[in-house]
């Protein structure tokens, strides 16, 4: 820390009282003098509106007289304290209002003795039971991108929070895959300038999704490319996606396809590699089961 930094500090903890931040979830502080770009830049989320910043979140709204489901755009000041140095405080208007994350926190470049004067978002719904409430500041250069806008509001409600998160998964696939599932070709480990590698977590989704076939269609897409590479290196294909889609088959019921799809793997790997794998393992397990109940 600079010595003007350091006098800030002394400065400011002279004028208020630094316990008093540790005991009250929302005091009122003095803003110091100091601007500055924060880094790292980017949306951020703000902990806490709903529980140690509650009522002050609540203040806010009602001295902004927000509507039931309302947002409100505003200037925030951000401030590490000495007793809190992992997780810097959120401020409007001097009261704490929340604070970044710990991860955020100790990822920006913000001393003791400094504030970071940032935009702050606020999006609240007002209930029978409590305030439901969601905030983010800027912390990147120029006017602040804000994820949820009054056309395009925050999900507040956990039903909200549900559907979006619902949405964004599927959208993701949408767009990641859109391509790979209109063709099916391939070069050596290579889908329509996707590596098969990259197709784990969305065949992953999928399935957590409930849509084992398209999760299906894609396993063998992937099996496809690993084949093909396999096939150059001289190694065994790659048998994640085989043990994806046998699982899959084995949900389906499809007993007969879950043997084939293992036998693939099996036949397109080199015999000194094949014994100790996963694959050969569950193939010896189904081919002993069946054997049993004849």
């Amino acid at each position: 820390m600079g010595i003007g930094s350091w006098l800030k500090s002394l400065i400011r903890q002279g004028a208020r009282n630094s316990s008093d931040e540790h005991a009250d979830p929302s005091p009122q502080v003095s803003i110091g003098t100091s601007i500055r770009q924060c880094e790292p830049g980017g949306l951020a989320v703000v902990a806490g509106t709903t529980t140690f910043a509650k009522d002050a979140v609540q203040r806010l709204a009602d001295l902004n007289r927000l509507a039931d489901r309302d947002i409100l755009e505003t200037q925030a000041v951000l401030r590490r304290y000495p007793q809190h140095e992992n997780a810097i405080s959120v401020l409007v208007d001097g009261v704490k209002v929340g604070a970044l994350t710990s991860a955020t926190s100790q990822a920006m470049n913000l001393t003791l003795g400094d504030d970071c004067v940032v935009g702050y978002q606020l999006h609240v719904l007002r209930t029978k039971k409590k305030l439901e409430a969601l905030a983010h500041v800027w912390l990147g250069p120029g006017p602040p991108r804000w994820t949820f806008t009054r056309e395009n509001p925050a999900p507040l409600t956990t039903a909200q929070r549900a559907a979006a998160s619902q949405k964004q998964s599927s959208q993701v696939i949408r767009d990641g895959l859109q391509s790979v599932l209109r063709s099916s070709e391939t070069t050596a480990g290579m889908v329509k300038g996707y590596h098969y590698i990259e197709l784990v977590e969305p065949i992953k989704q999928l399935k957590r999704d409930g849509r084992l076939r398209d999760a299906l269609t894609l396993a063998y897409v992937a099996i496809v490319a690993a084949e093909n590479e396999a096939r150059i290196s001289g190694r065994e294909p790659a048998p994640a996606y085989t043990l994806h889609a046998a699982i899959i088959h084995r949900k389906l019921g499809e007993h007969d396809e879950e043997r084939t799809v293992l036998e693939r793997w099996i036949a397109a790997t080199p015999a000194e590699r094949r014994k100790g794998s996963k694959v050969a393992e569950r193939l010896d397990k189904l081919i002993s089961n069946a054997r049993h109940e004849r």
